[in-house]
């Protein structure tokens, strides 16, 4: 298992731990059961700097906004996983169920979210690009969601043809 050295539970702590990196790049979300969207939406958006943050939401957060039955895997399972993945620096966990004060502290150079995001409603954004930072929105690798992959588990189809 990959070690959690790497796994900060506050943005102080992670501050406190790594000197600032030069481009510092931060996405964040509830990464319950990777998949292929999740592998490749990862390495382009580390790609776009020189060191990846993930904000991570906590089981309670995901339990919030997924509903009854989520998270699947608890954080620091979901924090393992995250980074196993070369594309992946760190990860920070966040209690909220937005990363609005996550991004104030960390104050990275560039914000990215998946492509099912706008501009205009993604959160963080103003305190970005006041900073002269910027936003990236990654379209996603089409035919990949957690929550299908979790519908097909719960109903026992396994992988069929959609």
């Amino acid at each position: 298992m990959p070690s959690l050295t790497r796994f900060f539970q506050s943005p102080e702590a992670f501050l406190a731990a790594v000197p600032r990196p030069g481009r510092l790049c931060f996405t964040n979300g509830c990464f319950d059961l990777i998949h292929p969207g999740h592998v490749q939406y990862l390495s382009e958006a580390r790609a776009l700097g020189d060191f990846l943050v993930v904000g991570l939401n906590s089981d309670a957060s995901v339990a919030r906004l997924k509903g009854p039955g989520r998270p699947l895997q608890d954080e620091a399972a979901r924090a393992a996983i995250l980074l196993g993945l070369r594309s992946v620096d760190a990860v920070i966990l966040f209690k909220e169920d937005t990363p609005l004060e996550l991004i104030r502290a960390l104050q990275p150079e560039v914000l990215v979210k998946g492509g099912d995001y706008t501009p205009d409603n993604v959160v963080g954004r103003d305190i970005v690009e006041a900073r002269g930072g910027r936003l990236v929105l990654i379209p996603f690798l089409p035919g990949h969601s957690t929550s299908r992959i979790a519908e097909r588990i719960r109903s026992g189809r396994g992988v069929t043809l959609e």
